[in-house]
Formats: structure tokens, sequence, C-alpha cells
């Protein structure tokens, strides 16, 4: 378990969002009776492309999911993105953390990564306990508010400013849950482009399909599977688009 409170030192940014105030009991009595209508990678206030601005960016998301087959950490992936400067988003499960404390304390006072919240238990965002993957989500408005806020509270306390994007495991979430994440402070991320089928792709079907983003793409990769063909597809794809003229921002970056 992490012990140490010492906040690791953090890039010039926007500034984050200010430490939510909202309570758990109040959550339950804003959301608790309220019925979702939609459920899947989208959502109203769901982020899942870039703004449009005419430049030829694109956001590359690694999740790092933690639990059980979770935990590992694709350090070829991550070192690859050092030697070529490529910034990244990196959302981070509260296992995950536990798991390697030090690798993630290297990589959150990495000025090149910014770390989401990628949840407490890793489970699809829901107030009625819809499953995906075969991964039962959270029940009700009260555990909606526990897989944010603890997380949350624990990058706050390593980072020492709060997390400015949420990303559920699996990604999925219903309109209920994501207007929760908004009331805690933090934006939902969704992704447009699949990048590695959930750690699932051959390293062609990655490299084939992280070639083809298109600017203004959000990319969903894993950080956590190093067996997996992540690396070695993110590699070939990453340096095709940059020869095409694309360059690589973090989600805050302002656009």
């Amino acid at each position: 378990m992490i012990t140490a409170a010492t906040p690791v030192a953090r890039r010039s940014s926007p500034p984050p969002p200010a430490v939510t105030t909202v309570t758990r009991a109040e959550i339950v009595a804003r959301y608790g009776h309220a019925v979702p209508h939609t459920w899947g990678f989208d959502a109203p206030g769901v982020v899942r492309t870039l703004p449009a601005t005419g430049k030829r960016q694109i956001a590359l998301t690694f999740d790092a999911c933690g639990g059980p087959g979770g935990g590992d950490y694709d350090r070829p992936l991550i070192d690859f993105l050092r030697r070529r400067e490529i910034p990244a988003t990196l959302f981070i499960n509260s296992r995950w953390i536990e798991a390697n404390t030090p690798v993630f304390r290297r990589l959150a006072a990495e000025p090149l990564f910014e770390i989401g919240n990628h949840g407490t238990r890793h489970l699809p965002l829901s107030v009625t306990g819809r499953s995906a993957y075969g991964i039962p989500g959270t029940r009700s408005a009260a555990e909606v508010y526990d897989e944010i806020a603890a997380n949350r509270a624990k990058l706050t306390h390593l980072l020492g400013t709060p997390p400015r994007f949420f990303r559920s495991g699996t990604a999925y979430c219903d309109d209920v849950a994501s207007r929760i994440v908004t009331s805690l402070g933090e934006r939902f991320v969704s992704f447009s482009v699949n990048g590695d089928g959930g750690a699932t792709f051959t390293p062609e079907q990655v490299r084939a399909t992280v070639s083809a983003a298109p600017a203004g793409s959000i990319v969903i990769c894993h950080m956590n599977h190093p067996e997996s063909g992540t690396a070695r597809g993110i590699i070939p794809a990453v340096r095709r688009l940059l020869a095409t003229g694309h360059t690589f921002t973090h989600l805050s970056t302002p656009h």
C-alpha cells in the first residue's frame, strides 16, 4: 500500500480543477433515483475527440488497469515514448498504482505524461449494474461515486493536484454516471480509435489501426500488457504518423 505523502513534481499546465467538495450523500441525493437512457462509449459530457482546430494533432491514451492479470508494466512502450518525446495521457487504476508504486511515481513526475483517473476497481460506470465484456458494473449512484472518488483521492494525494480526466474500466458508462463524473470535477474521456482492442490486437493490427487515426483522434491503448502487440504496433504507427505531419498532445493541452 502507498503510505508516502510527498507529492511528485508536476509540469506547468492549465489550472487544474478545484478539489471537489461534493459528498457521497449529495451524489446519492442528486442522482440516486435518476434513470439512465444511454449505455456505451458516449453520453452527454463524454469527450471522444479533440476539439476541431485544423491542426493534425492526435492524443495517445494508455490505460493501466490493475487487478488480476492487469498489473504488469509495458516498459518498452513507455521507453519508446520517452525516446521520441511523445506526450501521452496515462489512465491509471488504483490497483495498478499499488502494484507499481515506484514506476507510478516516476511516470507522474515526468512532464511527458499526464495522469488520468482509471477508477478504483476498474468497473464499467453504471447506476444499474450493467455489464461490459462480462465485467459487472457499478450498481448505484453511491457505487459510481466510490469508483471515481477513492482513486481520485489517491491521485490527488500523490500528485498534489486532482486529476482532470476520468475513464472507467472498459470505457463504458451510462448518461447518469457521466453526469456524476462531471459533478465530481472531472471529464469522462472515451475514445475515437480503439488502438489495441483491449490489448488483444496483433502488432500488425495495432500498427494499421493507429496509423490510420485521423487528426483529432483520441486513441485508446494499454500499458499494462507487455506480452501484447501494443508496443510493437505503436512504434511503427507513431513513426508513420510523425512522417505524415501529425503531432501528439496531452488531453489537457490547449488546442
